[in-house]
């Protein structure tokens, strides 16, 4: 469907990775089985084109969650949009299932979103950076409300203005860098990765070095210690090396769809227990295979005299010294407050996390609409979107940012199908019509 200047769109997405991507299933699927009015939605995303963390993907990266978790099987078993769907479209299924995995690459689940992805070309528009959403003086009231939406176009820089009774916010993730750091040529965060290293000569690089003690940095470690076999390859860690990541069937359990209940619905003292006793499920952990693959080389090593594998454990980076291509960075570390060394490196990655999604920016003078916790977060209800004032009747739902009110999956890809399917089951309930977004395609 196209993006026509006065149509008032049931939703507008802004953003376009995989969450919003798993909406459009859901909304499609939605009107498949609907015998009320087609729910019309059009997605607007600011890069030139789909991508998912393709920075990251490298070679024999696996997915940390099973296929079953794709974009709409948790939703719909028999969509047409799963990952079986995709790879018996592929003529993979009998191989992939011969391979006896749970855990496709990273690579292959990309592929996975890409050919999903291509289904919805109508109702996508790239290169498009929404800069402005706003409540008209003339927006009316009740389910009549709409919001307007300013779109820019990256390229040419023209602005339109497109309506929407309801707007999906999912602008993914801001790469974090430790205070006082900043990227460049010879720095660079995890989320770039791959882009920065192919501009590198890799002969150049003989002494890199990566910050941080989860999955990205450990497989970026091991991947500068594949493909840069001269090179001395250091792992600066804030921990005393890795820690593992639980991944084992009743820890996992709180990814399942019925603990965004339990923690959306408990009391604090049980959403502080999810923090306490599961982050090590996602957070800041490496898988066991990853660890155990590293510490073996570092032993072989050992043994062979041949020491280029490093790890600095229980250390900080103080401070990264430019000059030139020449890179200093300072150490200090936590076994002794005095101490402090230095060392120069060719390349320097921050596998240091990203920033929660934070919508405030974005919703701008709408943002006085909507309501706070007494920490300054926003309300957000059960299905997904931000409480408003009753001057506001359109819907903000929240792709993200609402770990404080749904828990460790509001961001995540293992619950990414019911969440969707939640918020389209919503965007159609408040428009006075029974929800079929989980039914059977």
């Amino acid at each position: 469907m196209g993006t026509r200047e006065h149509e008032i769109y049931d939703i507008v997405g802004i953003g376009f990775g995989p969450s919003n991507l798993s909406l459009a299933i859901a909304l499609e699927e939605h009107q498949n089985n609907a015998s009320g009015r087609p729910v019309t939605a059009a997605f607007f995303e600011r890069q030139a084109a789909f991508g998912w963390h393709r920075n990251m993907l490298l070679p024999q990266a696996t997915m940390q969650i099973s296929f079953l978790k794709d974009l709409a099987t948790f939703r719909n078993p028999v969509s047409r949009y799963s990952f079986v769907s995709y790879l018996h479209d592929s003529d993979r299924l009998v191989q992939f299932v011969n391979n006896q995995d749970f855990f496709p690459t990273r690579q292959e689940f990309h592929q996975y979103l890409e050919w999903a992805e291509s289904n919805f070309s109508d109702r996508v528009t790239y290169n498009s950076e929404v800069t402005d959403i706003r409540l008209p003086e003339d927006a009316g009231t009740g389910s009549e409300q709409y919001l307007e939406i300013s779109v820019r176009d990256t390229a040419s820089g023209a602005v339109r203005v497109v309506r929407a009774h309801n707007v999906a916010v999912s602008t993914g993730l801001v790469p974090r860098m430790p205070e006082g750091m900043e990227r460049d040529e010879r720095v660079w965060h995890s989320s770039e990765f791959l882009a920065k290293y192919g501009r590198m000569d890799p002969a150049e690089l003989q002494n890199v070095a990566v910050v941080g003690a989860g999955q990205s940095a450990a497989e970026i470690t091991k991947y500068l210690h594949d493909m840069l076999p001269h090179a001395q390859v250091s792992a600066i860690l804030p921990s005393y090396g890795y820690s593992v990541a639980d991944d084992t069937p009743f820890a996992n359990q709180v990814f399942d769809p019925n603990a965004v209940d339990h923690y959306y619905f408990g009391s604090e003292t049980t959403r502080d227990a999810f923090w306490r006793y599961h982050k090590n499920t996602n957070y800041s952990v490496v898988d066991d295979d990853v660890i155990r693959e590293l510490f073996r080389r570092s032993y072989e090593e050992e043994v062979a005299g041949e020491k280029r594998l490093h790890f600095l454990n229980l250390t900080r980076v103080k401070e990264v010294k430019r000059s030139g291509n020449d890179t200093r960075v300072v150490l200090h570390s936590l076994l002794n407050d005095e101490a402090q060394q230095e060392m120069d490196v060719d390349a320097l990655v921050f596998a240091t996390g990203y920033q929660g999604m934070d919508a405030t920016s974005l919703l701008g003078d709408l943002d006085r609409f909507c309501r706070r916790d007494k920490e300054g977060r926003h309300q957000v209800e059960r299905d997904y979107r931000v409480v408003t004032e009753p001057a506001l009747s359109c819907g903000i739902y929240l792709q993200g940012g609402t770990e404080h009110t749904h828990g460790l999956t509001s961001s995540l890809l293992s619950n990414i199908a019911i969440r969707s399917g939640e918020i389209a089951d919503s965007i159609v309930e408040r428009r006075g019509e029974p929800a079929r977004a989980g039914s059977e395609a």
